[in-house]
């Protein structure tokens, strides 16, 4: 099975920013481990603070790999281009955020992303994404 994490911006700062929303543990050193747990999975990453460069990179993937797990940042909120990709793929989407976005602020209670996503995921911290994963292999059972 390949899955891709594609993380949108600012999540390149995971481990230094706002540690009490996002925890202290950056996300190569959880992908590590992620990787190790699901070693007969092909796991791979990508990271852009750029909206164009994450819609190229699910036309890229979206019609080759098993399955797609979308943090898409503040572009939950905002961004219709990224809701149209996700739309115009055939893998499925699975929408994760570390912190609910239901507690916070109310401009992030809306995500434009979520209604074309197979499922949303989201205040499990980091264990979101594996929670993703495991998402994906429950389709095999």
């Amino acid at each position: 099975m390949k899955i891709i994490i594609i993380n949108g911006p600012n999540l390149n700062l995971l481990g230094v920013r706002e540690k009490s929303i996002y925890g202290d543990t950056n996300f190569e050193k959880y992908l590590t481990k992620v990787q190790v747990k699901y070693k007969n999975l092909n796991i791979n990453y990508y990271q852009s603070n750029i909206e164009g460069e994450i819609i190229d990179k699910l036309h890229e993937v979206g019609f080759s790999y098993d399955g797609v797990i979308l943090n898409a940042g503040a572009y939950t909120h905002t961004s219709v281009a990224i809701r149209d990709a996700v739309s115009a793929i055939n893998t499925p989407v699975v929408e994760v955020h570390i912190s609910n976005i239901l507690t916070r602020e109310n401009f992030r209670h809306e995500s434009l992303i979520g209604p074309v996503c197979r499922g949303s995921i989201m205040g499990f911290g980091l264990d979101s994404y594996r929670l993703a994963i495991e998402s994906f292999l429950n389709e095999l059972t």
